[in-house]
């Protein structure tokens, strides 16, 4: 049909409007996020690479000439294009999951930016997150984790509105959702859930995560609750896959 997207076998868009060249880019990225080519390996040649995506070699080529240009890839004359090795934050999620001390030893630095906040109607599933009903007023916080300078997570959290009446300006004030919520006479909280996901970052991570296009990020949907069961946040952050590694242990 006239209009409707090409798209082959390999899941290249020939005519979705984004070059051939950045596409290959960034399924070369995507798979050393995932771990297809390994940190300080070197790069299947480009003729290997061709033919793994279905291009022409000059495709593959203005591709790795891109990534080397974004700091990704490395290319030694007469020896190829390598990897770069790239020290990654890891991050723990487990029972107590908390942003500064999940960091700590890895990083001199550590805190959360409040970047905006608002009250709006809990959608169906913030509200099935926190146990309300759907509409309720929340608070939703827009966060940005940052270690030594550079921004490693950007998170939404949400919490009820009528309970936590101003958690806005606590965070402001903290920098810490864990002191924030002890002003509501929350001293511990446990991590109930977390889902975890990937996707090419959008417009908003790669602004917020400083990120090139064709970035990683890894996405975590989770719900906090008192000791005692009673849902307290409900989250959904993103790590940027070049800089963070999640580390999951049992909650």
């Amino acid at each position: 049909m006239v209009g409707q997207l090409e798209v082959e076998a390999d899941g290249i868009e020939r005519r979705s409007g984004v070059s051939l060249w950045r596409q290959i880019a960034d399924k070369i990225l995507h798979a050393i996020a995932i771990g297809d080519f390994a940190e300080n390996a070197a790069l299947p040649p480009e003729v290997a690479l061709a033919e793994r995506y279905g291009v022409n070699r000059h495709t593959v080529r203005s591709a790795i000439a891109a990534l080397v240009q974004e700091g990704v890839l490395r290319a030694e004359q007469g020896r190829g294009t390598f990897v770069l090795s790239r020290k990654r934050l890891s991050y723990p999620i487990g029972a107590r999951t908390r942003f500064s001390a999940g960091l700590q030893g890895q990083a001199s630095e550590r805190h959360i930016v409040l970047l905006a906040s608002s009250v709006e109607p809990a959608s169906q599933r913030v509200a099935e997150g926190l146990g309300l009903a759907r509409g309720n007023d929340v608070i939703r916080l827009e966060t940005r984790g940052e270690a030594d300078g550079r921004p490693v997570s950007r998170a939404a959290g949400w919490f009820e509105a009528r309970r936590f009446a101003g958690i806005d300006a606590a965070m402001a004030q903290t920098g810490s959702i864990t002191a924030s919520l002890a002003r509501f006479g929350i001293d511990d909280y446990l991590r109930q859930s977390t889902m975890l996901s990937a996707r090419h970052a959008d417009a908003a991570d790669l602004a917020d995560l400083d990120l090139q296009p064709g970035a990683i990020v890894l996405v975590t949907v989770a719900v906090n609750v008192t000791p005692d069961g009673q849902p307290i946040q409900f989250s959904e952050s993103r790590f940027p896959a070049e800089r963070v590694e999640l580390k999951l242990s049992a909650l």
